[in-house]
């Protein structure tokens, strides 16, 4: 029994150092691939075919302009200024129609003539068509409308509206107001010539001509002979020295 564990004893043993130089050859071949791969050169793969860049367009500030406002931190920074434009004025209101004449009556002579007055105590005025009363011009009437121009603008009434409706005075007569007469000034006397001669020098040895002269063209006064032309703007005259 003890040479059978003595025999197993020893196989167990012989086995124990296989297994080591087993695990020992194959270590030394592992290293030795290790080594030969790292050893081993991979040749450079050729580098690409080189082509140049496209140039750079020029810098526009028009193509930067939307980065700038999208890259501000805040909103109220806008570079855009806005413009405050004050409210328009109210329009002014309508100018008020003043009161309308009064309507008389009206003839047929060769001519329509209207009779009216500015209010009921004013005198009578005859109009005709194109004639003005107060601020109010005559433009048109018939058996039944009378139109007037006030302001720029055509007002049309009834004949029975502009009536005077209120009761007569005796006192109250019907006239027709007479032209203002017409002052005519006196025209003052026309200023006598005299024979005066040259005036002052005008330069390049010519003399002016002086107003109320009546020395006839072609006179010669003092070595100056008087010269009227006639141009686009009317006469001129001037004094020539005789040479």
């Amino acid at each position: 029994m003890r040479r059978k564990l003595v025999a197993l004893n020893g196989a167990l043993a012989l086995l124990a150092i296989y297994a080591g130089w087993q695990l020992r050859q194959t270590y030394r071949a592992s290293k030795a691939r290790e080594t030969a791969t790292l050893a081993k050169r991979v040749p450079a793969a050729p580098p690409p075919p080189w082509s140049p860049l496209p140039a750079a367009p020029p810098v526009v500030a028009g193509s930067y302009a939307n980065v700038v406002q999208q890259t501000l931190f805040d909103r109220s920074r806008s570079p855009v200024v806005p413009i405050e434009v004050p409210p328009a004025p109210p329009p002014p209101p309508p100018k008020p129609v003043p009161p309308l004449p009064v309507y008389h009556g009206m003839m047929n002579l060769g001519g329509i003539t209207v009779v009216l007055s500015l209010d009921s105590n004013s005198p009578h005025q005859g109009l005709q068509i194109g004639d003005s009363i107060g601020q109010f011009k005559l433009v048109s009437v018939n058996t039944e409308e009378i139109s007037f121009e006030w302001d720029g603008q055509t007002i049309t009434k009834k004949l029975d509206e502009l009536k005077d409706h209120a009761p007569v005075q005796p006192q109250q007569t019907a006239q027709v107001a007479a032209p203002a007469p017409v002052r005519t000034e006196p025209q003052a006397a026309p200023a006598a010539q005299t024979p005066m001669g040259p005036g002052n020098d005008v330069g390049s040895g010519y003399r002016s001509c002086q107003a109320n002269d009546s020395n006839p063209d072609g006179a010669v006064v003092d070595g100056f002979r008087k010269v009227v032309l006639t141009s686009p703007f009317g006469p001129t005259c001037r004094w020539e020295p005789v040479r």
